[in-house]
């Protein structure tokens, strides 16, 4: 501890101080030109695609908002972002994603913005898609339709209502009973003056 008559003394003089060390130099790796920005949100890792093997078997509908690959088979609907229909897939059901690709075997309508059959897929059933890519090889029995929205299937049309159609106001009609009731007065009349 320091005394009080320690701290009002004078100080060591400049010339009697030790020099000062060289600084020594900062690692690069330690150097920082500017202050890192704190960041601004937490970015997830996208999830990586599930895969179904092929020796899986799977009765019932698949609904994921991820990527998923098959490469076993699959009776049911199968709704997805990305979808993967491998070479020893067959898939019995209606596919509804943004984007397919298909290697198999599909039995079933296809929905999706961007549809691509490979040569070795085997597709029996409507395709509707935004785009398509048919290569050399490929099997396919059907019909192909382009739509804006292909994901739109007919169950959410369905759901949505139809817009009430604008009131029809009947036009005045004139009927022949006027007509005939006019035509046979004046018959009478001239009847009555021959009379």
């Amino acid at each position: 501890m320091f005394s009080k008559s320690r701290i009002n003394e004078p100080g060591p003089k400049a010339a009697e101080k030790a020099p000062a060390k060289p600084a020594e130099p900062t690692p690069s790796f330690l150097r920082s030109s500017a202050p890192e920005p704190a960041p601004t949100h937490v970015t997830k890792a996208k999830p990586a695609a599930s895969v179904l093997a092929s020796d899986l078997t799977i009765t019932g509908n698949i609904k994921t908002t991820g990527d998923v690959v098959i490469e076993g088979i699959v009776d049911g609907d199968i709704r997805a972002h990305l979808l993967t229909v491998g070479d020893t897939a067959t898939i019995r059901g209606e596919i509804v994603a943004d984007d397919i690709v298909i290697n198999g075997r599909v039995i079933g309508r296809v929905r999706g913005l961007k549809v691509r059959l490979t040569s070795s897929a085997q597709v029996e059933g409507d395709i509707i898609h935004k785009t398509i890519a048919i290569e050399s090889g490929a099997h396919f029995e059907g019909s192909v339709q382009r739509q804006d929205d292909p994901l739109q299937t007919n169950r959410e049309a369905v759901a949505k209502p139809a817009p009430a159609p604008a009131p029809v106001t009947p036009a005045p009609r004139s009927t022949s009973n006027e007509t005939s009731d006019a035509v046979r007065k004046a018959a009478e009349a001239k009847k009555n003056a021959a009379n």
